[in-house]
C-alpha cells in the first residue's frame, strides 16, 4: 500500500509540474499544433480533454526518462484505474476464450426469445485500450439493446505485433460462436463492432469468417470510425484534419507503425506516401483515391498529393500494410461480395473519416446494403465521451 501511495504522490507532482511546462510553452509537444475546428460543439471540452491526455502523456514521458516505468505503461495504467462496480441490469463475467481474455455482459431481464450476440473490439491505436476503458459503452450497449455483449481483450502492440490482435479477435469470436448455446445468442443474430483499431478489427473479422461456412454467417458488422487502409495518409481528411484532437494524422500512421512493426523508424517515408512503390499503389487507386471521396469533403483545405516511388528496403519493412488482415479495405471484390449487412461510423473532423467513405463505397458497389451515419460535427473518440459527466458530447451520446 506505501508504494502506490508513493507512485500517486509522484505522480500528483510530475503532473502538476509537467502542467505548469506545458502552459509556459516550455515543452515542444503536439499540444502546439493542435487545432480544434470552428464546427465542433463544445470546443473548449474538446481542448480540455486534450490538454489532459497530453498531460498523461508527458507525465509517463518523465517517468519513462527518470527509469520508473515506460511511457505506453504508465498511460495504460491510469486508463485501466477506472471501476464501475456492479450494474443492476446486467450479469458481468470475465472468462478466457481460447487464451483470449473477454468480459460478457447479460441482461438480467428475461427474454421471451434468444438474444442478439455483439462481439466489441476496443479502440486504441493497438497500442492502447482495454476491457476498462470501454467498460461504459460496452455496458450501454448490452442494456440499451438488450444484448448479450462480449468485449475482448486482445494482445497490445508493441510487445505483439500484428497479427496478434486481429488472432486473438477471430479467435474469440469463433470461440463464441461454436459454443453459443451456453449464452442464450440466436446463432444468427452474432455482430461485430469496434471503434477505431477496433473497428478495423472488427472489418478483418467479418472478412475472414465471409467465408467460413462451417460456422453461421454474421449478422452484422458495425464499423466506429474505423481505421482500414495504411497505404495513403494524404487522403482529403488526414490533410483537413491533421491537427484535430483526438488523433493526429502522425500519431495515426504511428500507431499502424507500432501495430505492423512494433517500432515508427519509418515514420516519415508513411507520411509523406514514399513506403509503397508506385505500381502497387496504381493497382489499389481503383479503391484507395481521393477521386472516390464525394466533392463535398474536399472543399475545406484539400490539395492532392503527388506520388512518390519508394526504395526496395522501406517496402521490404512495410509489405505487410498490402494484406487485407491488416488494411481491410484492401480485399478482392469476390470477398468484398460476401460480407453482411454493415454500418458504418464517421466523423467530419476526423483523420480516418475518409477510409470509412472509401469502404462505404466499395461495399454499397459490391452490393452490400450500408447504413451510414455520418456526425457533422464530430472528431475521433466521440464515442468513448458519450457519458463522461461535464464531457460529454452531444454527438456522443
Amino acid at each position: 500500500m506505501a508504494v502506490v501511495y508513493t507512485l500517486l504522490v509522484l505522480f500528483l507532482a510530475v503532473f502538476v509540474a509537467a502542467f505548469i511546462l506545458l502552459v509556459m510553452g516550455a515543452m515542444n509537444f503536439d499540444f502546439s499544433n493542435s487545432e480544434i475546428p470552428p464546427g465542433v460543439n463544445g470546443p473548449v471540452k474538446l481542448r480540455i480533454i486534450h490538454i489532459i491526455l497530453i498531460s498523461r502523456a508527458v507525465v509517463g514521458k518523465i517517468l519513462e526518462n527518470i527509469g520508473i516505468c515506460s511511457q505506453v505503461s504508465f498511460v495504460r495504467y491510469v486508463q485501466g484505474r477506472k471501476t464501475l462496480g456492479v450494474d443492476p441490469k446486467l450479469f458481468i463475467k470475465d472468462l478466457w476464450f481460447e487464451k483470449v481474455p473477454v468480459r460478457i455482459y447479460q441482461p438480467k431481464v428475461p427474454s421471451a426469445s434468444q438474444r442478439r450476440g455483439v462481439m466489441f473490439f476496443h479502440g486504441g491505436g493497438w497500442v492502447f485500450g482495454s476491457l476498462e476503458t470501454h467498460e461504459k459503452l460496452c455496458r450501454n450497449i448490452a442494456r440499451e439493446s438488450e444484448s448479450v455483449v462480449v468485449s475482448v481483450g486482445y494482445r497490445l502492440a508493441p510487445e505483439h505485433k500484428y497479427p496478434a490482435a486481429y488472432e486473438d479477435c477471430l479467435n474469440a469470436t469463433v470461440h463464441f460462436m461454436k459454443n453459443i448455446e451456453h449464452y442464450g445468442v440466436d446463432p444468427a443474430s452474432v455482430i461485430v463492432c469496434g471503434d477505431s483499431a477496433g473497428g478495423n478489427l472488427a472489418a478483418a473479422v467479418s472478412q475472414t469468417l465471409a467465408g467460413r461456412s462451417e460456422l453461421p454467417r454474421l449478422r452484422a458488422q458495425i464499423l466506429i470510425y474505423p481505421g482500414l487502409q495504411a497505404l495513403d495518409f494524404n487522403l482529403p481528411s488526414y490533410q483537413q484534419n491533421r491537427g484535430v484532437p483526438l488523433l493526429f494524422r502522425e500519431r495515426a500512421a504511428f500507431y499502424v507503425l507500432q501495430y505492423l512493426n512494433g517500432d515508427a523508424s519509418n515514420l516519415e517515408e508513411v507520411l509523406e506516401g514514399s513506403h509503397i512503390p508506385i505500381d502497387i499503389k496504381l493497382n489499389y487507386r481503383k479503391w484507395v483515391s481521393p477521386d472516390n471521396i464525394p466533392e463535398k469533403f474536399k472543399v475545406r483545405g484539400y490539395k492532392p498529393h503527388v506520388l512518390l516511388d519508394c526504395t526496395t528496403e522501406v517496402f521490404e519493412t512495410v509489405k505487410r500494410f498490402c494484406e487485407p488482415n491488416l488494411c481491410p479495405l484492401l480485399a478482392e471484390d469476390a470477398l468484398i461480395q460476401q460480407l453482411p449487412e454493415s454500418f458504418i461510423l464517421t466523423c467530419e473532423y476526423d483523420v480516418l473519416r475518409d477510409d470509412g467513405l472509401l469502404y462505404k463505397k466499395r461495399l454499397e458497389d459490391n452490393g452490400v446494403r450500408v447504413t451510414w451515419y455520418h456526425l457533422e460535427d464530430g472528431f475521433h473518440g466521440i464515442i468513448n465521451l458519450f457519458n463522461s459527466d461535464w464531457l460529454s458530447f452531444s454527438s456522443g451520446k
